[in-house]
């Protein structure tokens, strides 16, 4: 049990990354998330409004069964193989998210400052939640799927768009983190 609480080091967790990806490729799937919001639409009748989601959903419903394993997933690792231990931050991170205004860096996953319900009802959290909700439902798509789509899917495939992509994501995330971060908090 010990040995699923802690870390998987890169050896094991990559060749595994590698074998899941092996297996999709043999089955002729691809692996993202930002495109089962797609599917998701096109099940709720979106496809009566736009080309777009004029799909067969049921080919990709395969899909939708990632995301349920995800959000299973998620909740067992929290909820039962989570050691309790504080995030493993440098100290320099906690110094600058303290800096921010984050009284608990480190210490738990979600900090109350994003995520308890007064943040999220405010005007401040009402905003980040839907600019950034819509900054990143479009993203994805204009960038032609999201990063774990782009970086783990596109990347293994040694497609060009998707390095691109993965470039994108990289620069943009120094620039919210160094730059935009500091605005909003």
């Amino acid at each position: 049990m010990e040995y699923i609480l802690n870390p998987w080091p890169w050896y094991i967790s990559g060749p595994l990354i590698t074998l899941i990806m092996v297996i999709l490729i043999l089955f002729g799937k691809n692996f993202g998330m930002s495109s089962n919001l797609r599917t998701l639409c096109t099940i709720g009748g979106a496809d009566k409004y736009a080309d777009f989601f004029k799909i067969d959903w049921k080919s990709y419903s395969w899909n939708l069964v990632v995301v349920l394993g995800a959000i299973i997933g998620g909740f067992i690792a929290t909820q039962f193989l989570s050691n309790g231990a504080p995030i493993d931050l440098s100290v320099e991170t906690i110094k600058d998210l303290n800096t921010l205004g984050f009284s608990n860096a480190g210490e738990n996953l979600l900090p109350p400052e994003i995520y308890s319900w007064d943040a999220i009802l405010s005007v401040k959290g009402m905003s980040v939640i839907i600019i950034g909700g819509f900054l990143v439902g479009f993203g994805a798509r204009y960038a032609g799927g999201c990063t774990s789509g782009h970086a783990i899917s596109g990347l293994s495939n040694l497609q060009l768009p998707s390095l691109i992509a993965v470039i994108g994501f990289f620069i943009g995330g120094l620039v919210m983190t160094h730059f935009i971060l500091p605005l909003i908090f």
